[in-house]
């Protein structure tokens, strides 16, 4: 059930329907049973799962609270890991790395028997799998005191707003808006609909047109010229941002009708000067994430310059795998990685260098989009030597057609009010400056919005990118 289909839409209208004359706790239950119902829409077969993480986490939370034996709280943590990783891993990477060790057996002269499963990866299992094992977490470091409702506690888990693609919510933000009394308001109706709106002309307006070039180039069924390869990346690039924080967006939104307030995921990640801004802007959710329970548990800073380059390195290959069971995925993280160590090492080097002119800050930001683009081929490439075959196009095959033309025309007239929006967020540092906008180009933004959802909206329905990861 996709958020731009007329399938959500009657869902929501009941669901929300419903919630409005409902009391506080009434509208919890009703939350939790429609966020299962969305998520069994998916697939039935995978509720368990999500029932299995939220019945753990929340029985584990509640011991290691009520202990003070550190052993004792150690274990519970690691009984936590083991269930959420053990599931996580097994339904998204067995397959993976059974088939690597198969085709290393394969190059030594052995012939293994075939181990694969075939398994289908449960939709947003990686997003709710972090959710709730940051609780935990969080509880282990008496950072944060577990609930004792249950039923709030798997609704924290599953709210259908952000469930299958984010953001990865945490239990400081998000419980504490369940277990306290929310109520709709004209504000948060009217800031909703903007940002559902908004988040839905990203999706079919701009990142499923420009999905069009983007999987023509890395399907192959265009010639590789560097034209091609190169508008091709860019295009993977607004498709892979319009795609997910359309996502993100219509998540706050439709949290927004409810009384939630749901996290920023996104801040206009290309408009960042260095890799580390650029992971501050992007994924946000995920990013801190990585932080808060990886990277600085495996010492972050504090032991030597060394020991954090490493730690980056790690941090950023796991999460390359994150997003999904292939090698490209690894070399993604490991880019990143790289990115981020470099740019620690000048940045150390150059910390007493005046404050970049205007010119510079300029430079800079086009030097990190295009890094981050060239993550982006590594990102979207079917594999390795699908990207050395386009790396070899942009050096020796020179070339620009005629349909190059025409899809960068298509790009950028779709990208138009994408930019506006951007730069207007971009200046005042408000992510809700259109509705802040006077009224004249206010109107002419809705205007723009709306005309491009009528004209140009792409029916064809096409799912979320992060919804396989």
């Amino acid at each position: 059930m996709l958020f731009n289909s007329l399938d959500f839409a009657l869902f929501f209208l009941v669901v929300f329907a419903a919630y409005a004359a409902l009391p506080a706790r009434g509208q919890n239950r009703l939350l939790l049973v429609a966020s299962y119902f969305f998520y069994g829409c998916w697939d039935w077969r995978f509720l368990s799962l999500i029932a299995l993480s939220t019945a753990v986490d929340f029985t584990v939370a509640r011991g290691i609270d009520r202990s003070e034996n550190p052993r004792r709280r150690k274990g519970l943590l690691f009984l936590s890991m083991a269930v959420n990783l053990g599931v996580l891993g097994f339904f998204k990477y067995f397959d993976f790395f059974v088939g690597s060790a198969e085709a290393l057996a394969r190059t030594l002269g052995f012939d293994p028997p075939g181990l694969r499963l075939g398994l289908v990866l449960p939709v947003g299992i990686s997003f709710y799998t972090f959710q709730s094992m940051s609780y935990t977490i969080d509880v282990y470091r008496r950072q944060l005191k577990p609930t004792r409702d249950f039923l709030d506690y798997a609704l924290f888990v599953s709210l259908f707003t952000q469930l299958v693609a984010g953001p990865i919510e945490r239990a400081a933000h998000l419980l504490g808006q369940i277990t306290r009394p929310r109520t709709i308001t004209w504000n948060g109706i009217q800031t909703g609909t903007w940002l559902f709106f908004w988040g839905l002309f990203k999706k079919v307006v701009i990142g499923d047109n420009v999905a069009g070039w983007a999987d023509q180039v890395f399907s192959g069924s265009v010639a590789w010229t560097s034209g091609s390869v190169l508008l091709g990346v860019y295009a993977f690039a607004l498709q892979i941002y319009c795609d997910f924080s359309a996502y993100s967006d219509m998540a706050r939104g439709l949290g927004r009708f409810l009384g939630f307030d749901i996290m920023i995921n996104f801040r206009n990640p290309y408009f960042a000067r260095d890799p580390s801004d650029f992971w501050r802007r992007w994924h946000i959710s995920l990013s801190s994430w990585l932080r808060d329970y990886l990277y600085i548990p495996l010492g972050g800073n504090r032991r030597g310059p060394r020991r954090t380059y490493l730690n980056l390195l790690a941090t950023m290959v796991l999460g390359g795998l994150w997003h999904g069971a292939a090698w490209t995925f690894v070399f993604w993280g490991l880019f990143h990685g790289l990115l981020l160590a470099i740019h620690r090492f000048v940045r150390g080097e150059t910390a007493q260098v005046d404050p970049p002119t205007v010119f510079g800050s300029a430079w800079r930001r086009l030097a990190t989009f295009h890094a981050v683009c060239f993550g982006w081929l590594l990102f979207r490439a079917e594999s390795l030597r699908d990207v050395a075959g386009m790396l070899a196009a942009l050096v020796r095959n020179p070339g620009w057609s005629a349909a190059c033309s025409a899809w960068t025309f298509q790009i950028v007239l779709l990208s138009l009010p994408l930019w506006f929006v951007q730069v207007l967020q971009e200046r005042t540092g408000d992510s809700l400056a259109p509705l802040r906008l006077s009224l004249v180009p206010r109107t002419l933004l809705y205007a723009a919005t709306a005309g491009g959802l009528i004209l140009f909206a792409n029916t064809g329905s096409r799912a979320f990118i992060y919804f396989q990861f």
